[in-house]
């Protein structure tokens, strides 16, 4: 489904859309270097990827394939209790900038946060957040 398809059946449902809504989507573990080009061309704004647990590798995949869509990778692995530290984040944005156009770059954890407590998933987006505030600073 297009996002004009999508929107046109908003509509149709009595939901009201504008022209600036944008349409995000998510995939998580897969072997998406098999299938950049295809994912490119569904019709998304956005398209946020599980990729710290694969410890970054779709990047390479994105920029080999010339990847159009912006891209959210995520920052941190939600699967662990642990709460990842501003200077970890920020080593991985910035990883993440050598490889991806900061214009392209959305900042979002991996998927699954409702596996984590409340607690330790506040302290993790504080930092996210936090990372990415210093990084829009100094690039």
């Amino acid at each position: 489904m297009t996002a004009t398809e999508l929107q046109t059946t908003a509509k149709e449902n009595g939901i009201e859309t504008k022209p600036e809504t944008q349409i995000h989507t998510h995939m998580c573990y897969s072997e998406f270097t098999d299938i950049i080009p295809a994912i490119d061309d569904m019709d998304a704004d956005v398209i946020t990827f599980e990729a710290s647990r694969s410890d970054l590798v779709i990047l390479d995949s994105l920029r080999e394939n010339n990847f159009e869509t912006e891209v959210g990778p995520g920052v941190y692995d939600i699967h662990s209790p642990r709460v990842p530290s501003v200077e970890e984040i920020v080593t991985v944005l910035k990883k993440m900038l050598t490889k991806i156009d900061r214009r392209k770059l959305w900042v979002n954890p991996d998927c699954g946060l409702k596996t984590r407590g409340v607690p330790e998933t506040q302290a993790s987006l504080k930092n996210m957040v936090e990372a990415a505030r210093i990084l829009r600073e100094i690039v």
